[in-house]
This record gives structure tokens, sequence and C-alpha cells, in this order.
């Protein structure tokens, strides 16, 4: 047990982007006799080295991306054996690493959602990059390439990040109705998924600023602040990101951080001279062979394909919205975003269709 515990730290331990070595050079195996005599030479002091990006790679939905992985021994050497490849990816919570693929030769087993996704690129010796096609939301986060030869071991980490938007989300139902599996939930019926403290950090030091506190993907309950008031954690303390720490996931609500990536198809508005219900726009937008968007997909057409539009229209989850890009008289506040008419139980507006390409 004391073994498997400090094996255990060491892997959590590796989590940076410096190498983690097993902090043993094998010089010499013992023979099968076990008595003690040398059976043959494998590494004669070499250490094996992976190297990774030092910067994180960026990407985005539905694109393909290269984690570059390269290793090689100092002194340099021949392997003798046949190298394996593991790729994992590391969780926000520190829980168990989840198996993404592994590879001997051209041999390889991909696992879970990468099935079909994930294969090691085959460009030359000492090759152990990782290629991703179609990425999805869920791919965000680092990633650990480790490279085994016989009983050495060593590993480096890259960052994959999306490039996407954070959103706050509070349901129909009013402020803080949420525990963490309903907003993981609500997320996803949006088109996101709950956002990183990292996408949290970044949307902040882009100018979200919100009042409201939010679940993330590690359990956390956070929220952002640009412009320190009374009733936002106070006058005094600087800007920043506010937490409340890890919240029971069953027991405590709070509203949502939702992230949304780039889209695989476009958002278009329609109207009528009327307006339209709920029900009659979500039909307008299958007589258009599209959908009804969800706030995802317009928050993610301001954000990437600079949807601009000062009429409000409905949204998949039964709210009004309407996205504004260029700021103007008569169309909410001097700064760009997604302004909200909440959810109104009566009323006709035009709608927001989403199609796919």
């Amino acid at each position: 047990l004391p073994l498997l515990l400090e094996a255990t730290l060491l892997r959590l331990a590796s989590g940076s982007h410096h190498p983690f070595y097993n902090g043993f050079y094998y010089n010499n195996i013992m023979n099968d006799n076990g008595n003690g005599q040398e059976k043959e030479v494998y590494f004669d002091g070499a250490k094996l080295v992976v190297e990774t990006p030092r910067d994180p790679v960026y990407s985005s939905n539905g694109a393909n991306v290269t984690l570059s992985c390269h290793y090689h021994y100092e002194p340099d050497l021949e392997a003798k054996h046949k190298i394996r490849i593991k790729w994992s990816k590391l969780r926000d919570d520190y829980t168990k690493e989840q198996d993404v693929l592994v590879a001997i030769g051209k041999t390889y087993v991909a696992f879970g959602d990468f099935q079909g996704r994930a294969h090691i690129l085959q460009a030359g010796q000492r090759e152990a990059s990782l290629v991703i096609s179609d990425v999805h939301l869920q791919d965000d986060g680092k990633y650990r390439c480790e490279v085994i030869d016989g009983l050495e071991d060593a590993s480096n980490v890259v960052d994959l990040r999306l490039q996407g938007i954070v959103f706050p989300y509070q349901p129909p139902h009013g402020q803080y109705r949420l525990n963490f599996h309903e907003a993981e939930r609500v997320c996803q019926e949006q088109g996101a998924i709950l956002a990183t403290f990292h996408q949290l950090f970044q949307a902040w030091s882009e100018g979200l600023d919100w009042c409201n506190a939010g679940w993330l993907a590690d359990g956390t309950v956070q929220y952002p602040i640009r412009l320190p008031r009374k009733h936002c954690g106070g006058l005094h303390l600087a800007p920043g990101i506010r937490s409340y720490g890890p919240r029971h996931r069953h027991l405590h609500s709070f509203d949502a951080f939702c992230f949304s990536s780039a889209l695989r198809g476009e958002v278009f508005y329609l109207d009528s001279p009327a307006g339209m219900t709920l029900e009659e726009a979500k039909q307008s937008c299958q007589d258009a062979g599209a959908e009804i968007a969800r706030v995802g997909h317009l928050y993610s057409a301001w954000k990437f394909l600079g949807l601009d539009r000062c009429d409000a229209g409905w949204l998949a989850d039964g709210s009004v919205r309407y996205p504004i890009a260029k700021p103007r008289a008569n169309c909410g506040p001097a700064e760009p975003g997604v302004r909200s008419f909440g959810f109104p139980s009566k009323g006709k507006f035009g709608v927001f269709c989403y199609k796919e390409r």
C-alpha cells in the first residue's frame, strides 16, 4: 500500500510541464534465476526524455488538432524494446486520469469518446504525437503523453485549449436553483458544457463581470468581478474571481457558467409581421430546414461570427434575447453583448434558428 500511494503521488505531481521520471535509470537487470548475475545492459545510464510544447495548443469545436510529443535519450541511443505510447487526459478535480489511447508501433487502441477520433501521428522516428479529429467541447484540458521503453518510463503534459465563450446561465424558474448535476444538464441543453476555472478566468480577463455565483466543471462555485461593489464581495476587494470553493453537488444550488466554442453551422433570424409565439417560432425554424437556436449557439454566433441584430428573438429554452456586436441607440447598453428579455410567458417575437453545415 505505501508503494502504491507513493506511485500515485508521483503521478499527481507530474501534472506540470516538467518531464516525469520514475526516479531510476536501469543499468542492469537481474537474471531469471535471481542469483545476482547481470543478464544484459539495457540503458547504460541513458535517460528517456519526453518533450511537449510549453505553450498551450489552441483549437475549436469541430476542428482537427495535433498534440505534439517526441522522445529521445540522453545520451542518444536506440531503443531496445518496442516502444509503448500512452495518452491520457487529466481531470480538473484531480481524480483518475481518463484513458485516451495506447499504441505499440502502428497498432493502437482508442478509448471512450476518443474511439474513431484519435490516432498516433506516423511521421517518423521517436514520434508520439496525438491527432484528434472532430474536436469536441469536452476535449479541452491537459493531456499526458507517456512513453514506455521496457522498464524506463517518462512523460510530459500538453495543454489543449478551445477558443470559446463563457456565459452565465440561469434557468426559467429563477436564481440559484441548480445543483451541480442539473447545471451540467442545462449547459448541455444549451449546446455547451460547464466551464472550467481557466475558461472563466479567461472570460474575466476579457471583460466578463457577473455578480451571481455559478457552478464550474470541477464542482467549485465562483463568479467573476471586474468592478467591485457592495453586494458582490464588497467594495474594498480587488477585481478577480470570487470563490465559494467546492460545494455539495446534490444539496447546494447555484447558477451555472457554461462554455461554448465555434459553431459547426449558422444562426439566422426569422420574423413575421405579427411576431410569433414560442411554438410558432419552433415551427418556423423547422419549415426553414433548421432548429430553434440554443443559448450557446447565439453566444457563439455573436462572439465568432459577429452576429448583430437589434430584434429580440425566441431561443430553445423559452428565453428571448438578441446579440449586439456594434452598440447603438435603442439597442441596450453601450457595451457589446447578448441582451436578454428573460423568459416571457406571453408576447410574440421573432426567432433565432440554427442550421448545421
